[in-house]
């Protein structure tokens, strides 16, 4: 869910500190990495096309696995597919898609990778029609963050209208593995909506 997964753990605190407890969103428990992106990365606006590129294709890989498998992954993933340079991934020859397929440092899935290269070759024709990536996954929230007040993780849906929307409308266009629940876990990752609860500190950075 690009961040927003079942993994529930209590937030730890040393009853002996003179630091007060921070009660962020259940899911991100206590693993180091998972805490660092739910803190700095997760519900934070972004608007920049390629990193919405990268965004957007990291999820389609996690799909059906945690987020944190990815995270693990990611800056191999970044680097070796190309997530920064669409243009070339959008280039890669079969020959190329069967070497990555070797690579352990990624996520070895080979519908996952076709669809990788696939969605490059829509975001470069896109750029190349004068077309902004950003604005046309922004307009599903009228290009303005749309902030939740929720109280329970178990209030936060899998999926909305609006990321259905952009399912839908990512289909017309071609792309692939980008259902429903994967464009909401998008969202909720570069800040289209804000679903840290409300007791969580980042839900007032974030909205």
């Amino acid at each position: 869910m690009g961040g927003r997964r079942s993994v529930i753990g209590e937030i730890q605190s040393n009853p002996m500190s003179l630091q007060p407890q921070i009660t962020r969103c259940l899911w991100c428990g206590t693993d180091p990495q998972y805490v660092a992106y739910h803190d700095e990365e997760w519900g934070v606006p972004v608007r920049d096309d390629v990193a919405l590129f990268e965004k957007l294709t990291l999820d389609t890989f996690q799909s059906g696995l945690s987020w944190l498998v990815v995270l693990r992954k990611r800056a191999a993933m970044v680097r070796r597919l190309h997530l920064r340079e669409p243009g070339k991934l959008a280039r890669w020859t079969l020959a190329r898609r069967e070497r990555v397929l070797q690579d352990p440092g990624i996520i070895r899935n080979r519908s996952k990778v076709e669809a990788a290269v696939n969605n490059a070759k829509l975001f470069v024709e896109l750029q190349s029609q004068g077309q902004s990536f950003s604005e046309l996954l922004w307009s599903h929230v009228n290009g303005k963050t749309i902030v939740n007040q929720w109280k329970r993780d178990d209030q936060i849906p899998a999926r909305t209208p609006q990321g259905d929307a952009m399912a839908k409308q990512l289909k017309s266009l071609g792309f692939k593995w980008t259902g429903p629940t994967v464009c909401y876990a998008f969202m909720q990752a570069v800040g289209m909506v804000n679903d840290h609860l409300v007791s969580c500190p980042r839900h007032r950075a974030c909205g």
